[in-house]
């Protein structure tokens, strides 16, 4: 009995768990709250997000100087291949998401507002307004610069300066804002409440969770092709090593602390297992093809939902090129890329509070899915990388000396 409370306990640490539990126990009591108490419990949620949209441009740029400086420049070539191969694949499966949900929008119900119109606003707000200027796309800038400028440069001042504030920007967000995520979820729900979305949301969005499997599975299962070599039995092999890894990271959902397995599997698809050692670490945190599908997937759906038509060309490539640039800054951010991305949905994609409950609640339910799938398909391009990487080398035989003496990577015709 004792090892039951114990286990019971225990699973309360895992952050889905608090949602799920605190957003029951709300829902239970919903009908006997006071409208002020609604209100008060949304004031928190606002409260806590206009505190993100503030931090966001110098979070967003301590974090890509901090990852940027992080490579080793020893190997200029080998740094800017991979960067340019975790944009490329980010902003791909970005991409796909905008046409998968082109298509599945068409075979899903519209969801509409209440007709009822409530009111229901914050108790109170901060009364400092956000210029326009203070935003993501600033900040990754700045971020780009300074942390090229560190790289190439001898200032270690510098350097220590942008570890020590990535280290404190990542605190309050791991530390603080990460163990807010009930209490952050809470207040939209209780405004999606009151205004009658919630029955919306349980109503319509059945269906929009198996498109989204769908079309998960069938990107990540072409990535997988693209490095067996157009072979089926190869195809079925490099799946069957990439799956304990993908098992792993569903039931413990952190894609960290599942790179030891994501290494040993990926491995063994390579031409040069070491290769795994390499790439893998530098692109867990980065590279994260679930996460992009399922997130642009929900918020276009989403967008085209609430507003009554696709979010438009322009306003796509804008908000694909911040949101791919953002995966860098979330690199350091274990539990709190969250917090990230929803200032973006809402500058970008003008996300009003109902839609934030959603993709917010959407990413709690789905987390499983979104860490397994980030593993498998990191797993599988790093197949893909490795080809394109041999590749370069034969193109580029005067340079085959200088990368391979920092990364041990040899290519084919050395091996």
């Amino acid at each position: 009995m004792r090892e039951v409370f114990a286990k019971a306990i225990g699973m309360l640490k895992h952050r889905g768990i608090q949602v799920v539990v605190i957003l029951t126990a709300y829902l239970l009591a919903a009908p006997y709250l006071s409208l002020h108490t609604h209100q008060a419990l949304y004031t928190i949620s606002v409260f806590i997000k206009d505190l993100l949209v503030w931090m966001l441009p110098v979070t967003v740029g301590l974090f890509i100087a901090h990852t940027i400086c992080s490579f080793q420049k020893s190997a200029p070539l080998f740094v800017a291949a991979i960067i340019l191969f975790e944009a490329i694949s980010n902003l791909s499966s970005v991409w796909y998401a905008f046409g998968a949900g082109h298509i599945a929008i068409d075979f899903l119900p519209t969801i509409s507002l209440p007709s009822a119109h409530i009111e229901f606003d914050a108790l109170w707000r901060l009364p400092l307004t956000k210029p326009q200027w203070w935003s993501a796309d600033k900040g990754t800038l700045l971020g780009l610069l300074l942390g090229f400028f560190a790289l190439w440069s001898k200032n270690s001042g510098l350097k220590q300066a942008i570890e020590r504030g990535k280290d404190r920007a990542q605190w309050m967000l791991t530390k603080i804002f990460s163990r807010l995520i009930p209490l952050f979820v809470l207040g939209f729900v209780a405004r999606m409440y009151q205004t009658q979305m919630l029955h919306h949301v349980f109503t319509h969005y059945g269906t929009l969770l198996v498109w989204l499997v769908f079309y998960l599975s069938v990107y990540i299962a072409f990535l997988i092709w693209l490095g067996s070599d157009g072979s089926f039995k190869s195809f079925l092999k490099n799946l069957k090593h990439l799956l304990p890894a993908g098992g792993i990271a569903f039931t413990s959902g952190c894609s960290l602390s599942t790179m030891p397995w994501t290494i040993q599997g990926a491995s063994k698809n390579l031409q040069h297992p070491d290769f795994a050692k390499a790439v893998i670490p530098a692109t867990t945190n980065i590279q994260q093809i679930g996460d992009c599908i399922i997130n642009t997937f929900l918020c276009f759906l989403i967008y085209t939902h609430f507003y009554g038509q696709s979010p438009d060309f322009l306003t796509w490539i804008y908000f694909s090129l911040v949101f791919v640039l953002a995966r860098f800054a979330t690199a350091a951010v274990l539990g709190g890329a969250i917090f990230i991305m929803i200032p973006i949905y809402e500058n970008y994609l003008l996300f009003n509070p109902e839609m934030i409950a959603i993709i917010l609640a959407f990413n709690v339910v789905l987390d499983p899915l979104v860490t397994s799938s980030n593993v498998v398909a990191n797993g599988a391009l790093c197949r893909v990388f490795e080809k394109s990487w041999l590749a370069l080398l034969r193109l580029l035989p005067s340079l085959k000396k200088k990368v391979s003496s920092s990364h041990a990577v040899k290519p084919a015709d050395e091996g």
